[in-house]
């Protein structure tokens, strides 16, 4: 029986209707059926008790309607369909709740193949799987498209998936079938609704990201924490979000499109803005958190105070900021792409910076390069002439990084030439520093060195220990690579003590692989293993994965040249994995090189260790 939970008319079946249909349907003498509710749902009860049925309620949308048709006898099944979860029906009747998920890719590309035949689906295997990934598996826009393509047979499917591709949700939209229309349908969810998890379902359709957290919401939203966690369970139970481990909540990209139209089409736009812009530095503010306790000796550049009522998530330890960034990295990036559409400077600018140390650690270096660009077109419209400088300094840095030293470069001298007129050493002697990196990954370690010295000199001037201890070591490091390991060792044995005095582990770690480098290139194995180890082991305990890859690398020569091969085979097979993970296809056929000498070796020399 269709009890009319979500439907055109709007109107829900009464309970006292639904029981007079299942006594009719059972052929009860009319004056047999009593008039009282309770009366009609004891007699329907005994008619059934002990035969064998299942009795399908479908499209139920309260408890209400469903507890007066319950048998109440054990050889009776009842199906309860709809869209609400009926928590009542569960806590007092032993319901057992079974959720239906998207369609999975077979059974996606099953429907299409049996409305419109394998043999159409096999021609255009593309285009089905493009429409399989617009839909999201969802089984009504799948059977709308397919509904939609089968009286076309000479229509190709990439045509239909191009449509849906540029119309989105008016693709499946029908003019005179609400039935048959996925947005009407899905309209039918809201009228079961408060005017709170209305607005809440209409805000989440434009917040940046694929997915959301509580406190996010509270922030977007501006509701209590309460309030929030409550609307956000009422939204699950509509079947308009999904809630995930680690108490994420998403919703299918379909839904999403329609919260989306929804914001847009109830929402006034400084309603619309007005919870971007809170949403948008609770992100930047926790991120500013984060960066703090991975980089607390970095330069301290604070953002503007956050909205009124908008309270940063706590994060207690660099351990708790570092997973925090790990989940949310997705919606930052998000976040500043929105900050950008709305004409937030500010926090498209400090999204970058704050984000900087997070994406060194992580070797996400390509995001590195969008953030720092997004960051220097906002610098454009900020007073601060320092936000030109560090942007290009950065920006420079990271393409340096990936190896597109054309465009990296000019943004270094551009840094420096900006750091000089605006006379500020500091921001001069972090640019040098950042030149060295760049000549260095250029292969001219002499510049390097030059560039290395320059930021030393500058540095000097400044009560600045920790920066003094970088730039210590970027001389020791350059020297060494030079063959200089008498100087090498003294700037960087001078380096790891004021590393070690001020609690830096990012520069001890850094230093350690100096001494490590340095070591192994006087023949001291011994003493550069112990170096590199101790570098790896801070590396993982701070989760640098970028550069636990490169300890791997240099403690897999350490062994090979202390002939311990089978070590050096273990430690290389970790390092090309992590380069391969970090798409850093140079290293990783370097390394793996090196194990094919190693086994060309140890084949060759059964008896070398």
């Amino acid at each position: 029986m269709d009890l009319h939970g979500f439907s055109p008319a709007g109107d829900l079946m009464d309970p006292a209707t639904a029981v007079r249909g299942f006594l009719d349907a059972l052929e009860v003498d009319p004056d047999r059926i009593p008039a009282d509710l309770d009366a009609q749902a004891a007699l329907y009860r005994s008619l059934v008790a002990g035969r064998r049925m299942l009795i399908v309620l479908d499209n139920a949308a309260t408890s209400d309607q469903v507890a007066p048709l319950l048998p109440g006898s054990p050889s009776c099944t009842v199906l309860v369909t709809g869209r609400h979860l009926l928590a009542s029906l569960i806590d007092r009747h032993g319901a057992r709740h079974l959720p239906l998920d998207i369609l999975d890719r077979d059974e996606a590309r099953g429907l299409p193949a049996a409305r419109l035949g394998a043999d159409r689906v096999a021609t255009e295997p593309e285009a089905v799987d493009e429409l399989i990934g617009l839909c999201g598996g969802h089984p009504l826009a799948l059977s709308i498209i397919a509904r939609t393509a089968e009286p076309h047979p000479d229509v190709a499917l990439a045509e239909t998936a191009a449509d849906l591709r540029d119309l989105g949700l008016e693709a499946l939209d029908h003019d005179t079938d609400p039935a048959a229309s996925l947005p009407t349908v899905l309209s039918w969810s809201l009228r079961h609704l408060t005017d709170t998890q209305r607005t809440v379902f209409a805000l989440l359709g434009i917040a940046p990201g694929p997915d959301t957290t509580p406190p996010a919401t509270a922030a977007l939203t501006g509701l209590p924490d309460r309030l929030t966690r409550r609307t956000l369970n009422g939204l699950e139970n509509a079947s308009l979000l999904e809630r995930r481990p680690g108490g994420r909540y998403a919703m299918h990209d379909l839904v999403r499109r329609y919260a989306t139209t929804t914001a847009h089409t109830t929402l006034p736009e400084h309603v619309r803005e007005a919870a971007l812009t809170r949403v948008g530095d609770f992100h930047l503010h926790t991120a500013h958190t984060a960066a703090r306790l991975l980089d607390p000796h970095g330069a301290l550049v604070r953002p503007e105070p956050p909205a009124p009522g908008v309270h940063p998530h706590p994060l207690p330890d660099a351990a708790a900021a570092l997973a925090w960034l790990d989940a949310e990295h997705a919606t930052l990036l998000a976040t500043q792409r929105t900050a950008a559409t709305l004409g937030h400077h500010h926090t498209v600018w400090h999204l970058a910076w704050n984000l900087h140390a997070f994406h060194l650690r992580r070797g996400h270096r390509h995001d590195a390069i969008t953030t720092w660009q997004a960051a220097l077109e906002a610098a454009d419209h900020l007073p601060d002439p320092a936000t030109h400088s560090r942007a290009h300094r950065f920006l420079g840095r990271a393409c340096s990084r990936l190896g597109l030293h054309e465009q990296a470069t000019p943004h270094l001298e551009r840094a420096l030439d900006l750091a000089v007129r605006h006379h500020d050493p500091t921001e001069q002697a972090h640019t040098h520093r950042a030149l060295a990196s760049a000549w260095e990954q250029r292969g001219d370690d002499r510049q390097a060195l030059e560039h290395a010295h320059h930021a030393l000199d500058l540095i000097r001037v400044f009560d600045q220990p920790v920066w003094e201890a970088v730039a210590l070591n970027a001389v020791g490091w350059y020297a060494a690579r030079l063959g200089r390991f008498d100087t090498a060792r003294e700037h960087c044995q001078a380096a790891l003590t004021l590393h070690r005095h001020h609690h830096n582990l990012d520069g001890e770690v850094d230093t350690l692989d100096s001494l490590g480098y340095i070591a192994h290139h006087t023949g001291d194995h011994h003493q550069a293993l112990d170096h590199y180890q101790q570098a790896l082991t801070l590396n993982r305990g701070i989760g640098n994965t970028y550069t636990v890859a490169e300890n791997l690398d240099s403690v897999g020569h350490s062994h090979a040249a202390l002939a311990w091969h089978e070590q050096a085979r273990t430690v290389w097979r970790e390092a090309l994995q992590l380069y391969r993970e970090q798409g850093r296809d140079a290293d990783a056929d370097r390394v793996q090189q090196q194990l094919d000498e190693l086994d060309h070796f140890t084949s060759a020399n059964p008896d070398s260790g």
